[in-house]
């Protein structure tokens, strides 16, 4: 059984693929097929990776549009594929209901130092640490006056 990091990487990975083809419906089952290189995970671990990709993929327009607004000068076109990949799929992922939003960052970051460019780690922290204390502010109960 994989653990939830190597599922999250696999689903980056599917997220990335999807991307870097556009995400049109004609390469989408070869971006599935390509999951089934991957060993040491069962077929139900690949569905639900490609899934939870294809989900993101969905909700990128909103992922997109709140990155942009924490950091104006870095819009996705202008983010490196492979950081936009991972803050795509963690953005979704945090806003799911069940979330464990430290952890999805933190393996955010270590996506971002094993993928991607030196600077990468600190800008994909940087950004997901303000979603994660919108995230958290939002899950707490409100508070009473008295």
């Amino acid at each position: 059984m994989a653990s939830g990091r190597d599922l999250r990487r696999l689903a980056f990975q599917a997220l990335y693929q999807i991307d870097a083809r556009g995400g049109q419906p004609q390469h989408l089952a070869d971006v599935r097929l390509s999951l089934d290189q991957w060993e040491g995970f069962t077929p139900q671990e690949r569905d639900a990776a490609y899934a939870e990709a294809l989900e993101a993929w969905n909700a990128r327009a909103g992922a997109d549009a709140a990155m942009e607004a924490l950091a104006p000068a870095w819009p996705a076109r202008r983010q490196a594929a492979v950081d936009r990949a991972i803050l795509r799929l963690a953005h979704y992922q945090m806003h799911r209901p069940g979330a464990l939003p430290k952890v999805i960052v933190n393996d955010a970051v270590e996506l971002a130092k094993q993928f991607s460019t030196d600077r990468s780690p600190a800008f994909v922290n940087g950004l997901l640490d303000k979603v994660l204390k919108k995230v958290l502010g939002a899950a707490e109960p409100p508070r009473s006056e008295g």
